[in-house]
């Protein structure tokens, strides 16, 4: 009688290698790390424009410009791993924001801190495509969506690092004197440069890299400018879909958080006690983080598509629950539920779905500049919703959700015409050198 082998599957954290899961932690670090930088700002935009007597609406084109400076980051970085590599690039990137945020604490005018604010969006931008490249590029096709989710979703525990640490040192640093608060957290900023003696010991270049670099180099078809690449006929539909993605995103994203601090502190008059600014952050990008595990596994289940328009769609009833109420457990209980069913589903997708939707050859250098075009728009949310809420004296719970719910119709028509890439191979061919 005939017997038949059964071949028990692993368990797919078993799968990936022993450098594989070095190296996603390294991008996962240096991710959390630049959402730390990036978000504490938020929190303390309110007593910078106090201390240096500046328009809150001023303060906001900081963060605008940030915004910005991630596109010039990101495009510089996407072409040098493309490259050389992505290791030295996501090292250099981290010192680079690191650098910034430390060097902005000691701003003597205002000036300063919009100039090294700026350069700290150089950095942030220069480090997503090359961290989210090299931890696609290595992690196995079956759980790539589930791990490509837990990555982004890391930004919500950054900012969940940033939120506790306003909520426990503002007051303290404060207490040294007058602008000692925001000075010290935005000092703080330093410390992920310490992240860089993790990636030059442990970190490898990812097999299909190399492998495609190889042969654009004995086939004599090197890709100099990989920029010009993504907009040649056979890709330029699909990087106008997924800029237009992105574009949506952003608005999203900036319409829910850039300026919910600011709306707790000048609508509500929450500023005088720093937790009650800090908990429903702190509780929302936790849920983020967590949401991460959830929306990964549905789009290695259901797709990448799916997993963004359902949660598109989750956003826009449950912003007003939040916003349309001045009481504060509602709007605690609620932002966190945002976090979570909502904006988190759809973000936590990015990683994955832009490496998968671009070959090799140019996929740092397209995934950087289609995610960080939207960050162009995402700037302008913030000026913008300031603008109507004291210039216009609207207040900012409506601007918010207006920006917010047209930010997710935009994003779910954009996905309606995207193509799907689960279950895709990320090979080293060359497709389009």
């Amino acid at each position: 009688m005939a017997t038949v082998d059964t071949v028990q599957p692993i368990a797919w954290w078993k799968e990936p290698t022993k450098d594989q899961w070095m190296t996603w932690v390294a991008a996962w670090l240096g991710w959390t790390l630049d959402a730390f930088d990036f978000t504490i700002f938020l929190l303390i935009m309110v007593p910078i424009a106090e201390d240096f007597k500046v328009p809150l609406t001023e303060v906001t084109t900081v963060f605008t410009l940030t915004l910005w400076m991630r596109l010039v980051g990101a495009t510089a970085s996407g072409w040098l791993p493309d490259r050389i590599g992505r290791k030295t690039p996501l090292m250099i990137s981290i010192a680079w924001y690191s650098a910034s945020n430390f060097i902005a604490a000691f701003s003597p005018s205002f000036w300063f801190l919009f100039l090294f604010r700026a350069l700290l969006g150089i950095g942030m931008g220069a480090e997503w495509p090359v961290g989210a490249a090299l931890a696609m590029e290595n992690w196995p096709m079956r759980s790539r969506g589930f791990m490509g989710s837990v990555l982004q979703a890391s930004w919500g525990l950054g900012a969940m690092l940033s939120s506790a640490a306003y909520g426990l040192f503002y007051t303290y640093f404060e207490s040294f004197g007058k602008g000692y608060g925001w000075r010290g957290l935005l000092a703080i900023g330093v410390l992920p440069a310490f992240l860089i003696i993790y990636v030059r010991k442990f970190v490898k270049e990812p097999p299909v890299w190399l492998e495609n670099r190889r042969l654009q180099r004995t086939q004599h078809r090197e890709v100099h400018v990989p920029l010009f690449k993504i907009f040649k006929r056979n890709m330029l539909g699909n990087t106008l879909t997924a800029c237009w993605m992105m574009a949506s995103a952003f608005v999203v994203g900036y319409s829910i958080g850039g300026l919910f601090p600011s709306y707790l502190q000048k609508d509500l008059h929450l500023s005088p006690t720093p937790w009650l600014v800090a908990l429903p952050v702190l509780l929302q990008s936790a849920a983020f983080f967590l949401s991460g595990s959830l929306w990964g596994w549905f789009a290695d289940r259901i797709g990448r598509r799916w997993a963004i328009m359902l949660t598109a769609a989750l956003t826009i009833p449950i912003a007003p629950l939040y916003l349309m109420t001045t009481d504060y457990t509602m709007i605690v209980v609620f932002f966190a539920l945002q976090g979570f069913f909502g904006a988190g589903g759809m973000h936590v997708q990015y990683p994955h779905y832009l490496s998968e939707r671009f070959p090799t050859e140019v996929r740092a250098t397209a995934a950087g500049f289609v995610y960080h075009q939207g960050a162009i728009f995402g700037g302008l949310v913030g000026p913008s919703l300031a603008y109507l809420a004291i210039e216009m004296h609207m207040g900012f719970a409506y601007p918010m959700l207006i920006a917010t719910t047209l930010g997710c119709v935009s994003l779910i028509l954009a996905m309606v015409i995207s193509p799907e890439t689960r279950g895709k191979e990320l090979v080293a061919d060359l497709v389009i050198a």
